[in-house]
């Protein structure tokens, strides 16, 4: 059966996300340091054992990293002395702030040609377990929605997101193709839910999955041949 929908993943498979995290703390502790000085510039360890702290007090903020981040800024603010609407404004200040950065995302040179290529033939839409939101990016007019694990309250690899995507389409599951870069989270939860998928690969990295290795682009440019000549290989 043709394919009529096309899932994205975001971060690592329409931009590298390192140096956007990277660059995301460092105007966070910019700020802090300006407008928090009892906080400061907090040091990493001290944000990795209070986020430790709140997912073991509450395991579903990992699939809700605004939520975890907020936590994070109020109690790092909390144990510096800061109380009461003070602290609330101070940590939703700073949490813009490092979404803001978060979105100065650099992506990679074919997004914008393959997405409007492949928007003329699928229905293309997002499935994520970042934060990322496509429509600051201007990539929202080639999606037809955006399913977020932090709204969903699960994220990849459960099966879930893959399956409130076919509803949202209309589509059953051999109608939809998943695109990203994650062995688990993207390709094994993709065939978990009966979707077909395509590895990213633009390291050219071995595969490690539990399964067979997928179909394997190392640039998004690729896709549009590819999909052309669909169907792939069985299991794909």
């Amino acid at each position: 059966m043709s394919i009529r929908l096309i899932t994205f993943d975001l971060d690592d498979t329409l931009w590298d996300v390192a140096p956007v995290i990277r660059g995301a703390e460092a105007a966070l502790g910019d700020w802090l340091a300006l407008q928090a000085p009892r906080l400061g510039r907090i040091p990493g360890e001290q944000l990795w054992a209070i986020r430790a702290q709140l997912l073991d007090a509450d395991p579903t903020l990992k699939h809700r990293l605004s939520a975890l981040r907020r936590r994070m800024l109020l109690q790092a603010l909390h144990e510096a002395g800061y109380a009461g609407d003070e602290a609330q404004c101070l940590a939703e200040a700073a949490f813009q702030v490092f979404l803001g950065a978060r979105h100065q995302v650099q992506l990679f040179a074919e997004v914008h040609s393959t997405l409007q290529c492949l928007a003329e033939r699928f229905m293309l839409g997002v499935l994520t377990n970042g934060n990322a939101d496509v429509r600051r990016l201007g990539l929202g007019e080639y999606f037809h929605f955006c399913l977020c694990a932090e709204e969903l309250g699960v994220g990849k690899p459960d099966p879930q997101p893959f399956r409130e995507a076919l509803q949202r389409a209309g589509v059953t599951a051999d109608q939809a193709l998943h695109i990203g870069d994650h062995p688990d989270d993207d390709i094994g939860g993709a065939r978990g839910a009966g979707l077909h998928a395509i590895w990213f690969n633009p390291a050219g990295k071995a595969w490690s999955g539990a399964e067979h290795a997928p179909v394997e682009i190392r640039s998004l440019a690729e896709l549009p041949a590819l999909l052309h000549n669909w169907p792939t290989p069985p299991h794909a």
